[in-house]
C-alpha cells in the first residue's frame, strides 16, 4: 500500500481528568468526554485514546503522566486541578516530569479565557515536552476546553482570537512525533509550507 492510500497516520492520545470528588464518584466526569469528542471532531487520524480519572495527587497526576509518554502517547492532555486552590497540584505535577517547558501555550490559554471572565489570570495551565510527547493542562469545564483549542470567532464565523491547537501538530512534528492532520472546519493546523505533506484520503 502507498502512502498516497494509507489515509492519516494512527495516532494515541492520553486524556486525564483531575478530580478529588469526580474520581470518587460523588459526581460524573464531564472532562474525559468532552475531551474525546473535540478531539474527534479536530483530527481526522485514526485515534486510540487513554483515558484516565485520577484524584488531585501530585504523585498520582505525574506518575500517570509518565506512563501515559511510555505507553506511546503523541499528546497528553490534563483537565482540572489548575487554580490556586490547595488542592490543585496539575501544573506542579506536570512541571515535574518535563523536559522542556512551552510557556506561549499556557499565555494564549489565559489570553482566551479573559475575553470572558477577570479570573482567568488565576488559572495556571502549564504546556511541557517530555521526549516526543507534547502533554498540555487544560480547564475543567467542557466549554472552556473547546473554547481553548479551537479559538474564539466573531458574529460572522471568522477567527477571532487563535485557539492553542492550531500550533499542537507543528509542534508534535518538531519534536519528532505522528503527522497530526486537522478538520478545517474545526481548527485549521498551521504549518510552515515546507512543512505540510500532501492530505492523504482516509484508508478504505
Amino acid at each position: 500500500m502507498t502512502e498516497a492510500s494509507s489515509g492519516p497516520e494512527a495516532i494515541t492520545i492520553g486524556i486525564v481528568s483531575i478530580s478529588d470528588r469526580a474520581s470518587s464518584g460523588i459526581y460524573e466526569d464531564k472532562g474525559l468526554p468532552a475531551l474525546r469528542d473535540w478531539m474527534g471532531r479536530a483530527l481526522t487520524n485514526p485515534i486510540s485514546f487513554e483515558a484516565r480519572l485520577i484524584p488531585d495527587d501530585l504523585s498520582t497526576i505525574s506518575q500517570t503522566l509518565i506512563e501515559l509518554v511510555d505507553a506511546g502517547c503523541a499528546l497528553v492532555l490534563t483537565t482540572g486541578g489548575t487554580g490556586p486552590a490547595l488542592r490543585d497540584v496539575t501544573p506542579e505535577a506536570t512541571l515535574a516530569v518535563a523536559d522542556k517547558e512551552m510557556p506561549g501555550f499556557g499565555e494564549q490559554m489565559r489570553r482566551i479565557s479573559l475575553e470572558f471572565v477577570p479570573t482567568a489570570i488565576l488559572s495556571r495551565q502549564v504546556a511541557v515536552i517530555r521526549g516526543k510527547t507534547l502533554i498540555m493542562n487544560l480547564p475543567g469545564q467542557p466549554r472552556a476546553i473547546a473554547e481553548i483549542l479551537e479559538g474564539l470567532k466573531d458574529a460572522e464565523g471568522r477567527p477571532k482570537v487563535a485557539g492553542i491547537f492550531a500550533a499542537v501538530p507543528y509542534c508534535i512534528d518538531l519534536i519528532g512525533g505522528p503527522y497530526l492532520e486537522t478538520d478545517d472546519s474545526v481548527c485549521k493546523a498551521f504549518r510552515p509550507k515546507t512543512a505540510v505533506k500532501p492530505i492523504r484520503p482516509p484508508a478504505g
